[in-house]
């Protein structure tokens, strides 16, 4: 049942004036609930419970903390289809995105309880006396991770479930022992307070302490106060470069300075090298032409980016992409002011000196929908014209036909951090990628062979970052287990007596 209001702690709260509601935009109409915006005065109380339930929770057992992540999962799975009807009401994605998002929701969830059972994440390193070594006796030693205290996670427009209120970082703070206070997107604010309400009532079953989780509704304000509280200690974030830049300024202006890990924009190159275009063109067409219009282009690893060296099949491939691409029927994006979003950016940078749109669909398109484009520029150009780094997000590529492979080198040495870097490339091109390899992995997180980068496997080994604007620390994942080291600290105990030691150094 939806309510409108905040939960703070294991209570629903609604004390402010401010109220909003949210949109279906498939229909185009607001949906019934109304939602009150939080106070300074709730964050406040939040950020108060969350750290005085960090006080207890931090020293619970990974295996009592895994018993309430699995409660999470079950009681998420409990919802069932007022969740997803909610969900498809605030996103116009359809039912299988739901239940497929929802499912990888569940599935971090038992992941980080599976990791935290055990504790082996806490990377505990021990160095023993050797009280007779010479000049200096050696002390004995022992390190370990431990958390860092309250976090705040900002739910993500283009994840409702997935990278929101249980979502990746909730999942991974609440494993770590952080208590977590989630700011919902207004978009999906329904979609959000279910999921709250399973964790609140999962924290209750199993014994956790109230203020382990809240979440609170409203805007830009909500999530500035929210920063600025001396209690919260770390920030979760996923979305645009303005708004983690902006959460990452003001953290870093605090009286004590925290820090943010945000997920952040990025256009994903892909190159392709002449071999494979002469042999398999229309297979990579048909390829990226569904990559670029996955989720209606709504993805942070969406391929904004082609590069390819020019030749006499270059033009024919572009063509055929551009063809392929925009064939393939319009989808709602996730609301109005996004599709305003795609739209401005999108004409930013094809009204660039030397940008040929190539195509961009624009019959059956209802009022929501975002036509896809692919348009096309030289390697000279670009080189020339920053402005045509930005991300459009949304169902649109820019092919950038470079005329050698030194000038291919240079545009992605001059490209900002991305999240991944693509190659499609033949068996006979390997022994000639070295150099490309080697400047490709200098601005990615992830690089990929002759594969899309939409889709982020959930496991250990994926990298889920990159340099500079793809993410604010390039040494940490948002996605995987190991993306739990964002929410954890070392520390050393020297010279300890056992019986003062936690259980995991003894």
């Amino acid at each position: 049942m939806i309510t409108g209001k905040n939960y703070i702690g294991n209570n629903l709260s609604g004390k402010g004036d401010v109220k909003f509601t949210t949109l279906n935009p498939k229909l185009n109409t607001e949906n019934p609930s109304t939602f009150v915006e939080a106070t300074t005065e709730e964050v406040d109380m939040a950020a108060e419970l969350a750290w005085d339930a960090f006080k207890t929770y931090r020293k619970i057992p990974g295996k009592q903390r895994a018993t309430f992540l699995n409660a999470i999962a079950d009681l998420i799975l409990e919802l069932d289809e007022e969740l997803v009807e909610r969900y498809i009401s605030e996103t116009g994605l359809p039912e299988g995105r739901a239940k497929g998002e929802r499912g990888r929701t569940v599935f971090q969830l038992r992941s980080f309880a599976e990791l935290v059972a055990q504790d082996d994440w806490r990377e505990n390193t021990f160095d023993a006396a050797e009280p007779n070594r010479k000049p200096i006796p050696k002390v004995d030693l022992r390190k370990a991770l431990i958390p860092m205290g309250p976090v705040a996670v900002f739910g993500a427009s283009n994840f409702p479930m997935a990278y929101s209120t249980a979502g990746g970082d909730t999942a991974s703070a609440l494993a770590a022992g952080c208590p977590v206070i989630v700011k919902s997107h207004p978009m999906h604010a329904g979609t959000s307070e279910l999921v709250a309400s399973a964790i609140v009532k999962a924290a209750q079953e199993t014994g956790m302490p109230n203020g382990v989780f809240s979440c609170v509704n409203g805007g830009v304000d909500v999530g500035v106060d929210l920063v600025k509280h001396p209690k919260v200690k770390a920030v979760g974030f996923t979305g645009s470069i303005t708004g983690g830049r902006a959460l990452f300024d003001l953290a870093s202006q605090r009286e004590e300075p925290i820090p943010v890990f945000a997920e952040m924009g990025s256009i994903n190159p892909v190159v392709i090298t002449p071999k494979a275009i002469s042999r398999r063109a229309d297979e990579i067409a048909q390829t990226y032409a569904d990559s670029i219009t996955l989720g209606t282009g709504q993805f942070c690893t969406n391929p904004g980016l082609l590069l390819t060296i020019k030749d006499a099949n270059t033009q024919n491939f572009v063509e055929t992409l551009a063809e392929k691409t925009v064939a393939i029927s319009p989808q709602c994006m996730l609301h109005p002011n996004i599709k305003r979003g795609y739209e401005k950016n999108g004409e930013e940078v094809t009204s660039q000196k030397g940008v040929e749109s190539m195509a961009k669909r624009s019959e059956d398109v209802k009022v929501n929908d975002a036509p896809a484009e692919v348009a096309t520029v030289s390697g000279t150009d670009f080189l020339n014209n920053p402005k045509m780094h930005k991300e459009v997000f949304g169902p649109f590529s820019l092919v950038v036909q470079c005329k050698d492979e030194e000038e291919l080198l240079q545009v992605i040495e001059n490209l900002e951090g991305q999240l991944t870097g693509t190659l499609i490339a033949e068996k006979d091109d390997n022994l000639d990628l070295e150099t490309l390899v080697d400047v490709l992995q200098n601005r990615v997180g992830r690089i990929i062979y002759n594969g899309v980068p939409t889709g982020v496997e959930v496991c250990a080994s994926m990298q889920h970052g990159g340099p500079y604007p793809a993410s604010t620390d390039s040494r940490f994942t948002a996605v995987g287990i190991h993306s739990i080291k964002r929410w954890a600290r070392p520390i050393s105990y020297q010279s300890f007596p056992e019986e003062l030691l936690p259980n995991y150094l003894r």
